[in-house]
């Protein structure tokens, strides 16, 4: 029997069990896609995932576990994607601006993730931890730049940015908000932040112009398999 470098096998190991993590990931997405969170079961992600029941607690200690990590997955995706153009905006609105629009594109590109991403938030208070950390920096930032200061603390006003864009997501999954809606959710939020009628005006003229990478959240085939995987058929 020929021997194999422990270095080797160990990498395949890890290969392997990064593979089955993200077929448990994908098979939560697809279920998540379908049905609601709470009625989803181990056993439903495991036949949906091909693999024993076993596998999965190899992995995930639960399922809120494993709805953490979808949800973490699914903002993580597009917060990395935008995040390099972020970092060369230094109008803290137009950065708040920027992501927001980022996001809503996504969902606008694919609904099927915009469902799913709302549900996963409501259902996973962790949800996207990185990213409200960096909106709440950005808002910060937003209110010692207005003069007359902030209407509403930065805190306060994280949780009404997310929720307008959570309330965006669920309606762009259910078909009852579209593009047209986009700039008025957009407006919204720079309002509530702190800006008045002129200065959304400047911060809309001024969004830069975002990639297709951007609007799909992941680039090419990629998108088109995801879409195919969480929202059933393009």
């Amino acid at each position: 029997m020929a021997n194999i470098d422990p270095i080797r096998r160990a990498e395949i190991g890890r290969e392997k069990r990064a593979r089955t993590r993200a077929q448990l990931l994908a098979a939560a997405n697809a279920l998540f896609a379908r049905q609601a969170v709470e009625s989803v079961t181990v056993d439903d992600v495991v036949r949906e995932a091909g693999v024993a029941k076993g596998t999965f607690y190899v992995h995930f200690k639960d399922l809120p576990d494993l709805t953490a990590a979808v949800a973490d997955e699914l903002v993580k995706e597009i917060d990395d994607l935008l995040q390099p153009i972020r970092l060369t905006i230094d109008d803290p609105a137009l950065r708040i601006a920027y992501g927001c629009s980022c996001f809503l594109d996504r969902a606008l590109a694919d609904p099927g993730w915009a469902g799913v991403a709302a549900r996963m938030a409501a259902a996973a208070t962790s949800v996207g931890t990185v990213a409200r950390r960096r909106l709440l920096e950005d808002i910060k930032r937003n209110t010692k730049s207005l003069r007359q200061g902030g209407a509403v603390s930065a805190e306060l006003a994280l949780e009404v940015v997310v929720g307008i864009m959570l309330q965006m997501f669920a309606a762009i999954a259910e078909g009852r908000l579209s593009s047209r809606h986009r700039e008025g959710a957009i407006a919204a939020i720079l309002r509530a932040i702190g800006l008045d009628a002129r200065q959304v005006k400047s911060v809309l003229a001024r969004l830069p112009v975002q990639t297709d990478a951007a609007r799909t959240g992941l680039p090419g085939k990629a998108a088109t398999a995801r879409r195919r995987t969480i929202g059933g058929a393009v």
